[in-house]
């Protein structure tokens, strides 16, 4: 499948900065990137996909968002197993312990978290972040 899917949530508008760049990368590799916020789909559309990136910020205490994006990446564990996923997002405060928890349930559920680590940045992605989105985008794109 030459489409490849980007799904994020985003408060503030700094995740979604860094999803359009995960999806550049995406391109740039020569897929097609579908970026889309998590409320505009269903999780039932990863299933046949070899890879795709996920995007969600730091919340409460270093958790993901809990109203759309827990649950979304609850249904995407049930089928995770055997995908090159790429995780990214931004925070405002604490040192990535979301992202740290993120990989390792992924992880636990049989994916292939790519670079082992997600792609975080403090506050509103700076020229680094973005680059390393964009690299993380090729990456899921040879999935």
């Amino acid at each position: 499948m030459d489409k490849v899917y980007v799904v994020y949530w985003t408060q503030s508008g700094n995740t979604q900065e860094m999803a359009e760049a995960v999806g550049k990368g995406i391109e740039a590799a020569g897929k097609t990137a579908e970026v889309v916020s998590v409320s505009d789909i269903s999780a039932d559309v990863l299933k046949d996909a070899a890879g795709f990136a996920l995007g969600c910020p730091a919340m409460g205490a270093e958790e993901l968002e809990e109203s759309e994006m827990e649950p979304f990446v609850a249904q995407v564990e049930a089928f995770a197993n055997g995908k090159t996923i790429g995780l990214f997002g931004s925070y405002g405060w604490g040192d990535g312990e979301w992202m740290r928890n993120w990989v390792e349930r992924m992880q636990k559920a049989g994916a292939t978290v790519v670079d082992g680590e997600g792609v975080i940045a403090n506050e509103a992605p700076d020229d680094a972040a973005k680059a390393s989105c964009e690299e993380l985008g090729k990456k899921v794109a040879a999935a």
